[in-house]
């Protein structure tokens, strides 16, 4: 009976452990990737990686500027009588980096570092300028919001470009390379609806 019980618990046991094995992660082609719950790999957490007093720079500086771009969007499609194409890409810019905000203020917690650091950004809006934005009528906010946007994103592409030449965290560096081209691209975009204005 007590040899029953022994191998009963010691067949439990090896079961326990087998199962135990069969669920942890696979190993995979994609270095400190997991898979999300289609299978497709996902960035591991950038704290995990190694970084850098650049990195840490480029999260504190990009999360306040990406919040006054925020600001911005947000005065101007709280207006009547701005042209639609305004009104669309203001929400393009929110819908985009407010989730790269939440990443980056989840890297820099990661890494123990302040979110609220103050740095000198280019491309920052001072007080008169979002309170002109803030005081211009509809048809005129469109304008004026095209206007410092372009030099907003302007100064955002400056900093990411400083992130890509010296940081050290692949996730970091990746979503500076994707601001490039995304804030480049939206120059464009918006310096043409300014000339159509």
């Amino acid at each position: 009976m007590k040899f029953t019980t022994m191998a009963l618990a010691g067949g439990t046991l090896a079961v326990a452990l087998v199962l135990a094995g069969c669920s942890g992660t696979a190993p995979s082609g994609h270095a400190g990737m997991g898979t999300d719950m289609h299978g497709s790999p996902t960035a591991s957490d950038p704290a995990d990686g190694e970084h850098n007093a650049a990195d840490v720079s480029f999260a504190q500086g990009m999360v306040m500027h990406h919040r006054q771009a925020v600001e911005m969007s947000d005065l101007v499609l709280g207006k009547s009588g701005v042209d639609a194409k305004v009104t669309e890409l203001a929400r393009r810019i929110t819908a985009a980096q407010q989730p790269e905000i939440d990443t980056m203020n989840g890297w820099l917690d990661a890494w123990h570092a302040d979110m609220g650091a103050s740095h000198d950004m280019g491309g920052m809006m001072s007080e008169s300028d979002m309170n002109a934005l803030r005081h211009a009528s509809g048809a005129d906010a469109g304008t004026v919001f095209l206007t410092q946007m372009i030099e907003h994103h302007q100064g955002a592409v400056t900093m990411a470009n400083e992130e890509i030449k010296s940081g050290k965290n692949t996730e970091a560096v990746h979503l500076a390379k994707t601001i490039v081209a995304d804030q480049t691209a939206e120059i464009t975009e918006m310096k043409g609806i300014l000339a159509s204005l």
